[in-house]
């Protein structure tokens, strides 16, 4: 039988293959986002969609050049269930050399709200008040235009992720910060 790991086993297991603290934070946000999207688009799985979330940069650390590949090799011999795998190894696509297209709405609200969940903690860390309780959406999309704000993350993915999902781009970077902001309240980060 495959396994699917409890969060504190993906915890875990994330902390064997990642000790950089921005690697682990960013991991706990996207899986926060994930799980509070999931009430939404998939009642009832919120745990399974955080484990996902927390996993989904796994092999990011140790082997950057082969990032949603060498994932595989780390997971396949943990006989992890399969379609855990594929939305893991699908939030690379286009980037990574990950050969799984997201399809299924978990797949694309991970490849939506990886970037995008970066662009929003570096726009959190310019706010005097650095928290994303006051970052509203019109603030986002001027740091979303200026190509040299958080460079590192991809406009052309995070677009890709709201038009997959059939949303605008404002609804994601909405939905997206409105998840963030409940995260914050509860001291998550």
């Amino acid at each position: 039988m495959a396994w699917i790991p409890t969060y504190d086993e993906a915890l875990t297991l994330l902390q064997s293959y990642n000790q950089e603290p921005f690697h682990l934070a960013h991991a706990r946000t996207v899986s926060g986002v994930l799980r509070i999207f999931a009430r939404e688009m998939d009642p009832g799985r919120e745990d399974y969609w955080a484990v996902v979330g927390l996993l989904h940069d796994l092999d990011f650390e140790r082997f950057p050049d082969r990032h949603c590949v060498a994932v595989r090799e780390i997971l396949e011999p943990l006989d992890i269930e399969p379609a855990m795998l594929r939305a893991i190894v699908s939030h690379g696509w286009g980037m990574t050399g990950a050969d799984v297209e997201p399809e299924l709405p978990m797949e694309k609200a991970l490849f939506a709200v990886d970037e995008l969940t970066g662009l929003i903690g570096a726009a959190v860390k310019m706010r005097p008040s650095g928290s994303v309780m006051d970052l509203e959406v019109k603030s986002l999309k001027k740091k979303f235009k200026s190509p040299s704000f958080a460079a590192g993350c991809s406009r052309e993915v995070i677009a890709s992720g709201a038009e997959r999902l059939g949303w605008t781009l404002e609804e994601l970077m909405e939905k997206t910060i409105l998840a963030m902001r409940e995260m914050e309240s509860q001291g998550c980060f």
